[in-house]
């Protein structure tokens, strides 16, 4: 049951800082060993983990780099008073790019359109831009077609002369890394090599990188100068068995309402699930406004009173019901929704599976006004 003086919230998200740093040393550690740094992707408020407790745990850990996607969350990194190298790659046509000029951001250019918006920011404010030119080798998304490259190239090159940017990189995205073999990964390396060989030869010395998690676990040989790790930064493998590490996240609440009901009561919107014998029912105050997705409804389980317990009924905006038989369950204890899975308790993983999904998609989603967000382990 929960402490009295300490009780547990409706909802809470609970972070390991300490597997932050574990994650993070062990694939800093695969990028020495090719020469390469690592930048610590933590877009979207770090997968729903916050980005500035996990952007200092991971740079604590050996991350050189911090990757976010658009400039406004490169700029609050700073108001936080990070002060590493901070890349951000995905702009609106209204960015108003000198801000993060002046702050030394590293930005991303995927156009000439891009490309004169940021030299112009830089000539405004009177600081060297820093940009990565974006090739797209295959993804199909962002990205500099291979037609218009030695466009982009040449015009980056000429500014960089005229000293109001540095080509600091050439990059791209893998499609297809996190399946091992697929030779749309050779493709996209070849294009790359291709591409930096154009900079190389209009003058420039970039750095080069493309590898994400799952190149960063599988292909040493795309470490190149720089990879850029994001789910596996939060312990979320997505080549399972290429390496060993912690999820961070935990989701927790607790029984709002125990109650004995006899046989044959119908649970929940649309009565899909009776009581065959007299049971206990514990009422969690968790729903789908609060990140359980509602498909999960039928087919999920809880960590509650030291086993897995089977949800009940449909889940519902704000509440689900956990079927507990004949146990002894009371108002206030702790409910595990899902976690690292050390103690046989579902997982992130388990739900995104069960559900056909990423688990990406649900540590991201647990992002919400209901749910508070607590960080255990270490240094905050």
């Amino acid at each position: 049951m929960a402490d009295q003086h300490n009780p547990l919230p409706r909802a809470q998200v609970q972070v390991d800082l300490d597997a932050i740093r574990y994650n993070v040393d062990q694939l800093t550690r695969l990028a020495a060993r090719t020469g390469a740094q690592t930048m610590a992707v933590i877009k979207a408020d770090a997968y729903g983990h916050g980005a500035l407790a996990v952007g200092n745990a991971a740079l604590a850990a050996g991350a050189s780099w911090l990757g976010v996607a658009s400039v406004d969350e490169a700029l609050a990194l700073r108001g936080a008073g990070i002060q590493s190298r901070v890349f951000c790659w995905l702009h609106t046509v209204d960015d108003n790019f000198g801000p993060a000029v002046a702050a030394g951001i590293h930005l991303s250019v995927a156009s000439l359109r891009q490309l004169w918006a940021v030299n112009s920011a830089a000539r405004a404010v009177g600081v060297e831009a820093k940009v990565h030119l974006k090739i797209d080798t295959g993804l199909t998304r962002s990205g500099c077609q291979p037609a218009e490259w030695s466009a982009l190239v040449e015009a980056a090159a000429t500014a960089q002369a005229e000293g109001s940017l540095e080509v600091a990189g050439v990059w791209s995205h893998l499609a297809c890394a996190d399946e091992p073999g697929h030779p749309s990964v050779d493709r996209q390396a070849a294009r790359l090599d291709d591409a930096y060989k154009v900079a190389a030869n209009a003058g420039l010395n970039p750095i080069r990188h493309i590898a994400n998690s799952a190149a960063t676990l599988t292909r040493p040989d795309l470490h190149f100068d720089l990879v850029r790790p994001g789910i596996a930064v939060y312990g979320l493998n997505p080549v399972p068995g290429s390496a060993t590490l912690r999820p961070a996240m935990s989701f927790r609440s607790t029984v709002s309402l125990a109650r004995r009901v006899p046989a044959g009561e119908a649970v929940s919107y649309g009565h899909t699930w009776t009581t065959e014998s007299e049971t206990t029912l514990a009422l969690v105050p968790v729903g789908y406004a609060d990140g359980i997705p509602r498909t999960l409804s039928g087919r999920m389980e809880v960590w509650l009173g030291g086993r897995r317990r089977p949800v009940v009924g449909r889940v519902c905006m704000d509440q689900i019901v956990v079927d507990c038989g004949d146990d002894p369950i009371t108002d206030g204890d702790e409910v595990l929704l899902f976690g690292p899975g050390d103690r046989g308790e579902p997982t992130a993983r388990e739900w995104a599976d069960t559900i056909g999904t990423i688990d990406y998609e649900i540590v991201t989603g647990m992002y919400r006004p209901r749910v508070s967000r607590s960080y255990v382990g270490g240094r905050r």
